[in-house]
């Protein structure tokens, strides 16, 4: 392992936080604290993740799309903020891209992404070398 992985490594481990498996095209809910003035609450963020970017180190970030009064918002998260309470897939979806931009243009039924039934959990790589 070269350096900058062994501290990324470590920066990861000394943050403690378990990020589930997930991938574009999940739907994932994502506890975000919100500060209103002296007071702190979770917030839930419920969409569709359509893009991950650089991979599961500690600059990852994910973008999530949901429809919010008819309207599309997007919010991309940092994978390791500390203002991220959880991450929780809801349901895995079965999509042949990374990226999946074209749900910008789509609205209703052509926006739909079917569900993967026959999930199996990768396996860790640090389990796997053990």
């Amino acid at each position: 392992m070269d350096l900058i992985a062994q501290l990324e490594a470590e920066q990861i481990a000394s943050l403690g936080k378990t990020i589930p498996d997930f991938k574009a095209g999940d739907t994932v809910r994502v506890g975000y604290k919100v500060t209103e003035g002296t007071r702190t609450r979770v917030q839930m963020y419920e969409g569709v993740c359509i893009s991950r970017k650089n991979g599961h180190g500690i600059a990852g970030s994910f973008t999530v799309r949901k429809i919010s009064f008819g309207e599309g918002v997007e919010r991309v998260f940092p994978l390791y903020a500390t203002n991220i309470d959880s991450i929780e897939v809801v349901r895995r979806g079965r999509v042949r891209r990374a990226k999946l931009y074209y749900l910008r243009s789509r609205r209703g039924k052509s926006a739909r992404i079917a569900e993967v039934s026959n999930y199996k959990p990768k396996a860790d790589k640090a389990a796997a070398k053990a």
